[in-house]
């Protein structure tokens, strides 16, 4: 078949969405389909990280067809061709992004789901699309897919509104928001949903034939080598979060709780490298308070990196309403050999605590820093790296939800 993949991120940029999908267009192509991904121009600064992995460990490289710029990035292990005509064709356009890099917000996404529409009208037709949240994209997919009469997936990563609702949005926006998203869910063929609370959601909102692939990572044979650029030089702990920062995740627990503990932490720092909503929110509550750092999204060779040199690694999801997600960068972290501290409710605490796999606790400051002392102190108990990255392997490998995402996408046609 020849699949097109409609989403406004994609590999090498670090974000849940962006691994995920490129990972099932691994697995389509590894099935003999071709994929050809329509997707944005990276940022800047995933872009400059990208061309450095690319020098880390030299491979062949295509030039982009976005305005004729050559970006490097591509990696050929895993069969992309940047804007060439391999099995994973990738074409980039430019995208409008936020202060933080990010393609977040309904100007940012309208500036890629308009060019969509055109771009899914032209050039060659496929067997089926796959699109991805925001709904606005969902929305731009099924009114292309219906002038040509094809069918379309929605991989359904989270349900946007429930977030919106949880964040604060205004009512209206809130059922705008929702209504858009019900018209994505209802015209595709096929819904993938990534656990069974989204899967439960996506059906109240309209969805059928809805199929359940939970989120997985990819397992490196060793852990990322090298330093990451900006990595703290200190004789204390060294706490990472990295990913998205948005208001239903609540990452200004962990600045909440360093506060609390610093005296007993030693020389430790606290590290954000991500970018999202609540970025700017984050960097003023950071304000003042010793050993916060906060850079901006790097590439996913580099976030690994940073994972697998810190001490710990954070995440965390704010209660109500949204219990059903599962923080991607959890695996992220455990497929580094690198334990978390996670705060906040649903699978993800179960997980890690019955795994050993760092410490769960509830989204409250003085338990997230009695967390952070316990491993600055060395007395956190966990089943340790190796067999952190076995749990992975067994539990949530990407090889086996991208074969079952890509068996997903072929049975919609």
């Amino acid at each position: 078949m020849l699949v097109t993949l409609a989403t406004r991120t994609f590999t090498p940029e670090p974000t849940a969405a962006a691994l995920r999908l490129g990972a099932l267009a691994r697995a389509l192509a590894a099935g003999g389909d071709r994929v050809r991904v329509l997707t944005s121009r990276l940022a800047p600064s995933v872009a400059r990280d990208a061309a450095a992995n690319a020098n880390r460990a030299p491979s062949p490289v295509h030039g982009e067809r976005s305005g004729g710029s050559a970006t490097p990035g591509a990696r050929a292990d895993a069969g992309y061709d940047e804007g060439g005509h391999g099995l994973v064709d990738i074409r980039r356009a430019p995208v409008l992004r936020d202060r933080t890099g990010a393609v977040r917000g309904y100007v940012s996404y309208l500036s890629f789901d308009v060019p969509l529409i055109a771009r899914l009208l032209t050039g060659p037709s496929p067997d089926v699309v796959v699109s991805e949240p925001p709904p606005t994209t969902g929305a731009a997919v099924r009114l292309a897919c219906a002038v040509r009469r094809i069918p379309y997936v929605y991989y359904c990563a989270d349900i946007v509104s429930d977030a919106a609702a949880l964040a604060g949005v205004a009512r209206p926006v809130v059922r705008a928001v929702a209504a858009l998203e019900a018209f994505a869910l209802r015209g595709a063929r096929r819904v993938i949903a990534v656990s069974d609370g989204v899967a439960r959601r996506a059906s109240e909102l309209g969805a059928t034939r809805v199929t359940v692939v939970p989120n997985g990572v990819r397992v490196p044979e060793a852990v990322a080598s090298g330093l990451p650029a900006g990595f703290p030089t200190c004789s204390g702990p060294v706490f990472v979060y990295a990913g998205t920062v948005a208001h239903w995740l609540a990452p200004e627990i962990f600045i909440d709780a360093f506060e609390l503990a610093r005296e007993r932490l030693g020389d430790a720092r606290l590290v954000f490298v991500g970018q999202g909503s609540d970025w700017e929110d984050l960097a003023a509550r950071a304000r003042g308070v010793a050993g916060v750092r906060l850079l901006p999204a790097v590439s996913a060779d580099e976030a690994d990196r940073w994972m697998a040199r810190a001490t710990a690694t954070l995440a965390s999801l704010r209660p109500g309403g949204y219990d059903y997600a599962y923080p991607t960068k959890i695996l992220a972290s455990l497929a580094q050999g690198t334990p978390v501290i996670y705060a906040g409710p649903g699978q993800a605490a179960r997980d890690v605590r019955e795994g050993g796999l760092g410490v769960a606790c509830a989204l409250d400051p003085s338990q997230v820093a009695e967390a952070m002392v316990a491993f600055a102190s060395d007395s956190v108990r966990w089943v340790g790296a190796e067999q952190a990255r076995a749990w992975v392997r067994e539990n949530r490998s990407v090889d086996a939800s991208s074969r079952a995402a890509a068996a997903a996408v072929r049975s919609a046609v």
